[in-house]
């Protein structure tokens, strides 16, 4: 795990007396895919990076059951960010989607990297920034355009490398999946993708959408914004 976990971004270019001093803390974990393992309480208490797999945070109406996805986090991602910033209970669930490693770290610690230690501020701020657009984004797709328009636009920024919770997200999701990454159902999502078909624009196969025109795709999202 030691010699894995050296390799993530958060590690890379960092001095000697910082890695030792995470290594001391960090102490690694495995969760098995459906699992859901981490619960608010304890996320005032202890911080996490991930090593390998993917795990989802999400809200649910427990009156309606629709699930909306908030992020999937994968490999070098961290969590929660809220609650190390406030030391405030976030009331959200989290779901393993692949057997996953994390690394847990106390909590009480990464604050005081994030006060006293500057590279670390140098990592995690990015970081913060990148969640903030990526939160703001999802409201404005939810807010401003139909399932169809959204499906497109994660199609796209599922190719963008700029895109950090959003590139490669698509890789092995289930309808059910993409679904409640666009606040829908599943059955929604499959006659939006039926349609980008018919227009062939993509591709699909079990758990894998191909893009055969991307510059349609393109075209597409830049008049959603002038509408």
């Amino acid at each position: 795990m030691q010699n894995n976990s050296k390799k993530l971004e958060l590690l890379a270019n960092t001095n000697q007396t910082f890695e030792d001093e995470f290594y001391k803390y960090a102490k690694p974990f495995e969760y098995k895919k459906g699992a859901s393992p981490f619960f608010a309480d304890d996320l005032l208490k202890y911080f996490y990076i991930i090593v390998d797999g993917r795990i989802k945070t999400y809200q649910i109406n427990f009156t309606t059951n629709k699930e909306q996805t908030i992020f999937v986090y994968k490999r070098g991602d961290m969590f929660d960010v809220i609650s190390l910033l406030d030391n405030q209970v976030h009331e959200v669930i989290y779901e393993v989607l692949e057997d996953c490693q994390v690394l847990q770290l106390p909590i009480e610690r990464v604050r005081y990297w994030l006060e006293n230690d500057v590279t670390f501020n140098k990592k995690f701020f990015p970081y913060l920034a990148a969640q903030m657009r990526h939160t703001e984004e999802l409201v404005t797709d939810l807010a401003l355009y139909d399932t169809k328009d959204r499906l497109i636009n994660l199609l796209v920024d599922n190719l963008n490398p700029n895109k950090r919770f959003k590139h490669n997200l698509l890789h092995n999701l289930s309808n059910s999946e993409i679904a409640k990454l666009l606040g829908t159902v599943r059955h929604v999502v499959e006659r939006s993708l039926k349609q980008l078909k018919a227009d062939n624009l993509i591709e699909t196969s079990r758990r894998n959408i191909k893009i055969k025109n991307l510059q349609a795709l393109l075209e597409k999202t830049s008049q959603m914004l002038l509408k």
